[in-house]
């Protein structure tokens, strides 16, 4: 059975261990089903009619997601390919709860996740999804406790993927 998970993100490489942790989880209860993974961040579009003409979503998505993002989510896809089915990134625009639970039933979410932490990485226009999350009608979202590590001698970089 496929299901999906959506796991709101900053697109840093720390909210990747959102996905660890689950997939994780997942593996050592021997679960059977398959995961659609979507990543979503918050994208303020703004009022400039130049960008709501001439902005597409993609690239947003580009204006936030670094390609150490992209080549630390493939390793750990590889890793746990058995419960894995597909990955994607999106971004929500909306401004409203009401439009945030219209997003959740249309994509037909099973299980959201968020981390604890503030997030320190966003970029110019995201926001966090936290409280959209937490404040939803479909889904019972899970806070994931992130530790806070003293060192880490790869921090920022794809070698964090690992630890």
């Amino acid at each position: 059975m496929i299901k999906t998970i959506l796991i709101a993100t900053d697109f840093s490489l720390e909210s990747l261990d959102i996905l660890k942790k689950v997939l994780k989880k997942k593996e050592s209860q021997s679960d059977e089903n398959q995961y659609n993974i979507l990543f979503v961040s918050g994208y303020d579009m703004g009022d400039s009619i130049r960008e709501l003409l001439f902005t597409t979503k993609n690239s947003m998505i580009c204006k936030v997601r670094s390609q150490d993002f992209c080549d630390a989510y493939s390793i750990i896809c590889n890793k746990y390919s058995k419960l894995i089915n597909k990955v994607t990134c999106d971004i929500f625009t909306g401004n409203f709860q009401r439009t945030f639970n219209h997003y959740l039933e249309a994509l037909n979410i099973d299980e959201a996740y968020y981390s604890s932490t503030k997030s320190k990485s966003l970029k110019k226009n995201q926001f966090e999804l936290t409280t959209y999350l937490k404040k939803n009608k479909h889904i019972q979202p899970q806070e994931v406790v992130m530790e806070a590590v003293d060192y880490m001698p790869e921090k920022g970089r794809l070698a964090q993927v690992f630890s």
